[in-house]
């Protein structure tokens, strides 16, 4: 059977031609789902019984299990969904001023072995399939249909930036996005999106071709080639002058902004000489720095204990820079933490 929610509006289309089925019946079944948000297809009522059935014996509108919810005192919550080959990933949701945001998964494990980055702890069992992003989306949206301020209700934002490497993962990220862009899907705007990548070259490239105005975030944390290829392997691959030089030609196709990840690591790249390192290198690049404070998750590295004096560096040397409010740290919120307690306790 195949699961309905993995498949882009075009896609669908196709697919009913397929069947000898009219193309708009893909568009019928998009806003069941996504706007009227049914569970089964006898509700959806203006397909007609012997479409309906027809259906029924191709797709399935299965959901991913929810094995585990964590609440901060911030709002912040962490889900750990349980997916129907009995692997976890993780789902975050943050909630700020502007909306509700999403943080998804892309990969069960990851094989980018960032050494501070609790998701690479665990090599990559497999990619998600597009219906297991989507549904991290949309099930976490179900969550929050009893929050009394209405606007509060809907997922907003999307980030992603959880478990696995997005661009190693590429066609099924692509058509996740489609599908949550799209009006007839969960209509979440593509400025409202953003990517992360720790930096896969080729993949970069080619998504400066994406129809979609995403953002597209450099998870960058080190100025340095030393210091990068300690810590994340995927630079001795492309080291920084060729990941800068794909970043100029993404904004050259593109025009559009690109943001720094920067997860500040006690006494490894908080110094100021780090800073200084971190404003050449990026100068002349229309950009802007995250500055990420440490989840301690394997007990390796410790959160800085100067990310006010690293942040008023960069803002008093006129860098475009935020540091990003700390949310969920009482409940494991570093992309993997959650997964890895169950696994263990396995």
């Amino acid at each position: 059977m195949l699961n309905l929610y993995g498949f882009t509006k075009k896609q669908l289309e196709e697919k009913m031609i397929s069947l000898n089925q009219k193309p708009f019946r893909a568009t019928q079944m998009f806003e069941w789902i996504y706007k009227k948000n049914v569970l089964s297809f006898d509700e959806m009522t203006n397909m007609g019984n012997d479409n309906v059935k027809l259906i029924k014996e191709i797709f399935t509108l299965d959901h991913l299990k929810i094995q585990k919810e964590q609440i901060s005192q911030d709002g912040t919550r962490k889900y750990l969904f349980k997916l129907d080959d009995d692997n976890c990933i993780e789902t975050v949701l943050m909630n700020y001023e502007y909306g509700q945001s999403v943080c998804i998964s892309t990969q069960v494990g990851c094989n980018m072995g960032c050494a501070f980055c609790a998701s690479g702890m665990h090599k990559k069992i497999r990619n998600l399939e597009v219906y297991e992003m989507v549904l991290q989306v949309l099930m976490v949206q179900e969550q929050l249909q009893n929050e009394e301020d209405e606007n509060k209700r809907r997922i907003s934002h999307v980030v992603i930036m959880g478990i696995g490497e997005p661009f190693d993962n590429y066609d099924n990220v692509m058509n996740f996005i489609q599908i949550i862009n799209d009006p007839k899907g969960l209509e979440i705007g593509a400025r409202h999106i953003t990517l992360s990548t720790c930096g896969i070259v080729p993949k970069i490239l080619e998504f400066a071709h994406f129809p979609l105005q995403i953002n597209l975030a450099i998870s960058l944390h080190f100025p340095t080639d030393e210091l990068r290829n300690k810590y994340m392997p995927i630079n001795r691959r492309y080291p920084l002058d060729v990941l800068l030089s794909s970043i100029k030609s993404y904004y050259k196709e593109t025009s559009r902004r690109i943001t720094f990840e920067y997860i500040l690591l006690d006494q490894i790249n908080d110094s100021i000489t780090c800073a200084k390192q971190l404003i050449e290198l990026i100068k002349g690049i229309n950009c802007y720095v995250n500055l990420i404070p440490m989840n301690e998750s394997n007990g390796l590295f410790k959160r800085s204990s100067r990310s006010k004096i690293f942040f008023d560096y960069l803002h008093q040397n006129n860098i475009n820079c935020t540091l990003r409010r700390e949310q969920g740290h009482d409940i494991d919120a570093a992309c993997g933490q959650l997964r890895i307690k169950e696994m263990q306790k396995k």
